[in-house]
Order: C-alpha cells, then sequence, then structure tokens
C-alpha cells in the first residue's frame, strides 16, 4: 500500500488543491484549515450554510494565503502578527482564540459571498483539543479529527455504483492510499507511513460520519442527491449516520513536524 494522492485546504470549506507533499505537525497538515470563516456572531461559516463558498479556492504563499474567485479575481491576505485583534470564535461545540485577519479580507470575503463574513486565523494561543478520550490531540479548525484518509478502492467501489462518477475532492481528504480493499479503512487502529526521514505512527481515532458537503460540486457548490442517497443505501451505521473515511492523529516526536509525499509506502495495524 502506498500515498497515491495528498490534498490541502488553507481554509476551511474553502476549495483546496492537490499537492506532492504534506508537512504534518502536532494539528494535522502544516497550513491545512488554519483558517476559517466565520459570521457576526463568531459562529463558524461552511459550504453547508454558503454554497458559494465552493467557488473560493485557498493556496497558502509565503506570510499568508491567496483566496481567488472562478472569475480570476484574488486577493491575498498577510498572516495575522500577534498584536493582530482576537477573536472568540465557535466550532461546532468548541469555543476558541482566534486572530481576526483585518477588514481588508473581511470586505472582499463579504462581498464574494454577498453576507458579512470575517476571516480568523489560529495564532499561537490556539488550543483545541480532540474529544475525550484523547484530550491529547489538538485539531486545528477541521470537524473532527487532524487528518483525514479514504482509501481510492473505497472510492472506486462508490462509483462503480453510481450512474456519473463522483471525484475524490467531494470527501475533502488528506491523504488517499492506494493497494487496500473497499473500506478497509473502516477497521484500521493504526498506520506507519514510511517517510525519507523514517516511519511515523498514525492513530486511526474513529471513521468519519458525513454531512452534506459531498453532495455539493466541489467547484461549484450546486448539490445533488448523489452521491449521499447511494452511499446511505450501504454505508449507513447503526446512528443512522453515513460513514465514508477514517480521521486519523499523527504521533510526532519531532516537533519540527514530519514531511510525507506521494507514493510513501503505508503498513497497516
Amino acid at each position: 500500500m502506498h500515498i497515491s494522492a495528498l490534498y490541502h485546504f488553507p481554509i476551511k470549506s474553502l476549495q483546496g488543491h492537490p499537492c506532492d507533499s504534506l508537512t504534518l505537525d502536532r494539528f494535522g497538515a502544516a497550513g491545512d484549515r488554519r483558517w476559517m470563516l466565520v459570521d457576526p456572531d463568531s459562529q463558524f461559516v461552511t459550504q453547508r450554510r454558503l454554497r458559494a463558498m465552493a467557488r473560493l479556492k485557498a493556496t497558502n504563499i509565503d506570510g499568508g494565503v491567496r483566496i481567488e474567485n472562478d472569475r480570476g479575481d484574488r486577493i491575498e491576505i498577510d498572516q495575522p502578527g500577534p498584536d493582530a485583534p482576537r477573536r472568540q470564535v465557535t466550532v461546532w461545540n468548541d469555543t476558541v482564540t482566534a486572530s481576526d485577519a483585518g477588514e481588508g479580507a473581511a470586505t472582499w470575503l463579504s462581498e464574494q459571498l454577498q453576507t458579512p463574513i470575517r476571516l480568523v486565523a489560529m495564532g499561537d494561543e490556539f488550543h483545541r483539543p480532540l474529544r475525550s478520550p484523547r484530550d491529547r490531540i489538538q485539531v486545528g479548525f477541521a470537524d473532527a479529527a487532524p487528518l483525514l484518509l479514504i482509501g481510492q478502492a473505497s472510492l472506486d467501489d462508490l462509483n462503480a455504483r453510481l450512474d456519473t462518477p463522483v471525484s475524490m475532492l467531494r470527501f475533502r481528504p488528506n491523504l488517499v492510499l492506494e493497494g487496500a480493499a473497499p473500506f478497509a479503512e473502516d477497521g484500521w487502529t493504526q498506520i506507519r507511513i514510511h517517510t525519507a526521514s523514517g516511519p511515523l505512527e498514525i492513530e486511526c481515532t474513529h471513521t468519519c460520519a458525513r454531512c452534506a458537503i459531498p453532495g455539493l460540486d466541489p467547484h461549484t457548490g450546486k448539490a445533488g442527491k448523489e452521491p449521499l442517497r447511494t452511499l446511505a443505501q450501504y454505508r449507513r451505521g447503526g446512528d443512522g449516520q453515513i460513514y465514508f473515511g477514517v480521521n486519523l492523529a499523527p504521533h510526532l516526536s519531532d516537533p519540527a513536524g514530519v514531511t510525507i509525499n506521494l507514493g510513501d509506502k503505508v503498513d497497516v495495524e
């Protein structure tokens, strides 16, 4: 088994992009979901609420992030410094301290999305432990865990059941693994990635319950019944949730992080 694709999503719920490598730190992939949009009540905002977010692409740049729309208009935003205003913002049931990205970002994004929006970023004081029993694990603005992995065979199995195949971007994983059976990842407790700097142990914390976002086109936000209708026929758990993919938490001994690359071999426990 090996890593066949890697994806990076700098701003929560905006378009991401494929990449050749990911450097992991204690929050997951460095620069992944380290920014987030919030409403005037400081509540997090995603495509579940504003489908137009799917038309905005975010890319990390030196010292900040670039956002561009589907017409090519763009804005570049600096990483907030230590003197930036702090905001108490809510992501799901967690209230965390984040740094405000400023009026320029807020104005541009509010115009793009036709609603009042602010952009916030993780700062040095950011703290969001994964819920018990894993309080030692930190997570950024991602929904439930530092990383998400999906087996390529799992997507292939789904697409074989669909009239129109869907892309992996519907499910927004960081890691795609090739060489396992469909949905083998459901039963894994730990994987070991053989990086250039040595083996990296990654805990499989829990399978991923899916929201409505896989039913949205990843580039336009247009809603459809698939693939969730088909997934519901054979991937619904006893709690009524649809499951697809597995959440991960890396075990890092080096605070500087570890880099994983396309083609890295993977062992499974």
